[in-house]
């Protein structure tokens, strides 16, 4: 088998240079602080219990999708996961995917036409990003969360043309950040201007509104045109929907090609999905109402040791230290695990450079005692 060019050779040395090159971690059990499975559903037995009991109710289930949803993939289970979603969480309609990345590809490659504008936060995920590069619109950041940023470049864009549509882009909590922004003002914003509102709800998705998503818990559900939930994170297991009306659906089955152009997901997998979703609005209250006193005691610790300026403000299950330098942000990280803590660093360039951190993930199974000696342990290691 031959090596790679001279060029890809090239790219990889510039990254040992730069002390970012990517590694897939190996397997190491540590006290969970870098995990998305905040609730803990990924290790709940019910669930697994539960799905198979599902899956015998069903004729004919078979261990494999067999095909794209078009063909031969569209099982009974996605119209009774579709239809469960659209309750849960508020929507008119619901459109699984086969991942996060699937999902965001797939509405942002497609809705958008020549012409039309998207408007990101520049604190977007890769996965919004390359959506939009795939498709034929314009595109332009704004300032993380200054929706004073975003409504002049709404201005400015639509003094020079009123016939276009703008999207405008947002997450409800940021992944790499853990923080929000006020979108209850952002959308009233995009009412005033006649823009259209995307909401990725993956770091909220089964958090808040009593495990529903943000923009459910803030009543704002029909003031969004699009919203991405995930089930990679705190449901537990796989996949993705995008949340809207019946006619964005529609729209999406026939030109979204990332749902087009791949094999479903097995019947296995919606049904883990779906009884993740049983088991956590039976069963799980209590382990949202830990979370959030987690995260609550994360935030008084983090004031009682003197480490609050360091860290991001964030509500949320994600918190980050700011740390510049991949070496800096690296050694740290590895001194937490040496001590049996798992939390890993973000380098750049999947942040910008000067804002590495360090990021930690709270869970419902964390102790409070566990988050306290984290947090004392990084006062150490920093020497405050």
């Amino acid at each position: 088998m031959a090596g790679i060019p001279s060029k890809l050779k090239i790219k990889l040395k510039k990254r040992e240079e730069e002390n970012s090159l990517r590694e897939l971690p190996s397997s190491a059990v540590w006290i969970d602080f870098f995990s998305n499975d905040y609730l803990g559903l990924a290790q709940e037995p019910a669930i697994e219990r539960e799905a198979e009991i599902m899956l015998k109710t069903y004729p004919k289930v078979i261990s494999g999708a067999t095909g794209s949803r078009l063909l031969s993939g569209n099982h009974v289970l996605y119209f009774d996961l579709e239809n469960f979603i659209c309750q849960h969480h508020n929507s008119e309609a619901a459109l699984v995917f086969n991942s996060g990345y699937d999902a965001n590809v797939g509405l942002f490659s497609s809705v958008p036409q020549r012409g039309d504008v998207v408007l990101y936060d520049e604190l977007a995920h890769a996965s919004i990003r390359d959506g939009i590069k795939m498709g034929n619109a314009q595109s332009y950041k704004f300032q993380h969360n200054d929706l004073e940023d975003l409504e002049n470049r709404i201005k400015k864009i639509k003094s020079k043309s009123a016939d276009l549509d703008i999207y405008v882009v947002t997450e409800s909590v940021f992944s790499m950040d853990g923080d929000s922004p006020d979108l209850i003002s952002l959308s009233a914003l995009c009412v005033a201007h006649d823009c259209y509102l995307i909401v990725d709800e993956a770091h909220a998705t089964g958090i808040f509104g009593q495990g529903r998503d943000l923009i459910s818990d803030l009543g704002l559900s029909e003031l969004v045109f699009a919203r991405i939930i995930t089930f990679g994170k705190a449901i537990g297991h796989h996949g993705a929907a995008v949340l809207g009306s019946k006619a964005l659906k529609n729209y999406l089955v026939n030109f979204a090609r990332s749902l087009i152009y791949t094999t479903a997901l097995p019947p296995h997998s919606l049904a883990m999905v779906l009884s993740a979703y049983v088991h956590m609005n039976s069963n799980g209250q209590e382990a949202i109402r830990i979370l959030q006193e987690n995260i609550a005691h994360f935030k008084v610790e983090k004031k009682r040791l003197g480490l609050e300026d360091r860290f991001i403000s964030s509500d949320s299950a994600i918190h980050c230290l700011i740390l510049p330098g991949n070496e800096k942000v690296k050694q740290l990280a590895l001194h937490l695990q040496s001590s049996g803590y798992g939390v890993k660093p973000i380098l750049s360039p999947t942040v910008k450079a000067g804002s590495e951190r360090l990021r930690i993930c709270l869970h419902s199974y964390n102790t409070k005692e566990e988050i306290s000696r984290v947090l004392q342990e990084i006062k150490s290691y920093l020497g405050q």
